[in-house]
């Protein structure tokens, strides 16, 4: 597989929602209702996220992963509400690339560009998202006690805060 990472263009972000989409329904079939599932629509993520993406372009950073000439996952990442710390705001992939080494590739990208907003990281993971949870441990990030509800559609789900140093000597990737 021939994978290449690159900054978004306006003409990713539609492409960008259908994948998000697919994605959430995919990683969390198991823990959120059908109702959840599908709230929204693919076009409808796509004009969040192009929306997102005029006001936020200046201060976030958005990678996309090509492979074999298709969209295979993206990030997107920029600053916490805390000083000195990075948040990583979504990462997804394809569910035709899960397992493949697209996620991998992009959290190692978003690692090194997240030393720009300071010494520590953060992202949000759903509580049982069991799967995102041990991809995220691997890579060196730990639950750090702090939660929150947020609606996924209308209905409300318990999310962990994840954190971990960034750059040299911050560990594992």
């Amino acid at each position: 597989m021939s994978l290449l990472l690159r900054p978004v263009t306006d003409d990713d972000l539609l492409g960008i929602g259908d994948l998000h989409y697919r994605s959430r329904a995919s990683a969390y079939a198991d823990i959120l209702t059908p109702e959840a599932l599908t709230f929204g629509s693919p076009a409808a993520l796509g004009e969040w996220w192009s929306e997102r993406w005029k006001w936020e372009a200046d201060n976030h950073r958005m990678t996309v992963a090509i492979a074999d000439g298709r969209l295979a996952g993206f990030t997107y990442l920029g600053p916490s509400e805390q000083d000195g710390t990075g948040e990583l705001g979504a990462i997804h992939a394809d569910p035709d690339f899960v397992g493949k080494g697209v996620g991998r590739a992009l959290m190692v990208d978003a690692l090194g560009a997240l030393t720009a907003y300071g010494y520590r990281a953060v992202l949000w993971v759903l509580e049982g998202n069991a799967r995102a949870r041990a991809f995220y441990e691997k890579g060196g990030w730990a639950a750090d006690g702090t939660t929150r509800v947020e609606p996924i559609g209308a209905e409300p789900v318990l999310q962990m805060r994840y954190s971990r140093g960034v750059g040299p000597g911050a560990g594992p990737a």
